[in-house]
């Protein structure tokens, strides 16, 4: 009974070891990690930027201001020039989503101007795009969590000046457009909390009156133009 007795210790004891033995032999492995994204974009954010107008065109209903009944001048020519101003914005994004949704207010202030000069007597006229903004919303695709395409569009405004020359009519008017703007982007986190971007915007800012001349004369302005900027936001998230 003993000899069976020590002979079973034996074989269990020699079947542990080699348990033990293929245990040690095999290769630890680490559960794999769960994917977690790297960036999310939620938070508010504020920024700068610059960048360059073009027309579009200043189309005036009665561009002299005369009583002959006739649109001397249908169209002025092309407004182009730089700006610069400043950005604050919200965005929303999901847990584990890759659409962006915002809100966006901008405001500039502008170089975008005009002028001409009427070879015949010497009158002119220069207009001047002075300051404008917009109230947008926004809605991206965050790729790869860093890089963010967007489309945005919404309410637009525009501070202008027209400035009449032509001896004793001569006079400078002032007036706000109102309209809509819409375009496309993209914005890139390029560090913790900085991101850059680059934007094109379409922005029809409707008509407003000007004047009145000297002879008591007014006329209406329709205003549209393009832009292109360039600018960096610091995110609070």
């Amino acid at each position: 009974m003993t000899r069976l007795l020590l002979a079973s210790v034996a074989v269990i004891a020699l079947g542990t070891s080699s348990y033990a033995a293929d245990l040690a032999a095999r290769p630890y492995t680490k559960a794999p990690a769960t994917a977690v994204a790297l960036y999310n974009w939620t938070g508010f954010y504020i920024g700068g930027f610059g960048g360059y107008g073009w027309g579009g065109k200043a189309r005036a209903d009665n561009t002299d201001f005369d009583d002959d009944g006739i649109d001397d001048t249908a169209a002025f020519p092309k407004m182009k020039g730089g700006f610069g101003g400043g950005t604050i914005g919200y965005n929303w994004q999901g847990f584990g989503s890759p659409f962006v949704f915002g809100l966006e207010a901008e405001i500039a202030g502008s170089g975008i101007d005009l002028s001409f000069v009427d070879p015949a007597d010497g009158s002119g006229a220069s207009y001047k795009l002075n300051m404008f903004g917009s109230v947008t919303g926004r809605v991206g695709y965050a790729v790869n969590d860093m890089l963010l395409i967007y489309a945005k569009g919404g309410y637009a405004w525009a501070r202008t000046k027209l400035s009449v020359v032509d001896g004793a009519d001569s006079f400078s008017s002032s007036a706000t457009h109102s309209g809509y703007t819409i375009g496309a982007g993209l914005e890139y986190m390029m560090a913790r909390n900085w991101s850059t971007k680059a934007e094109y915007l379409y922005a029809d800012y409707g008509k407003a009156t000007y004047g009145p001349a000297p002879d008591g004369d007014t006329g209406r302005i329709g205003l549209s133009n393009h832009t292109v900027k360039f600018g960096i936001n610091y995110h609070f998230n």
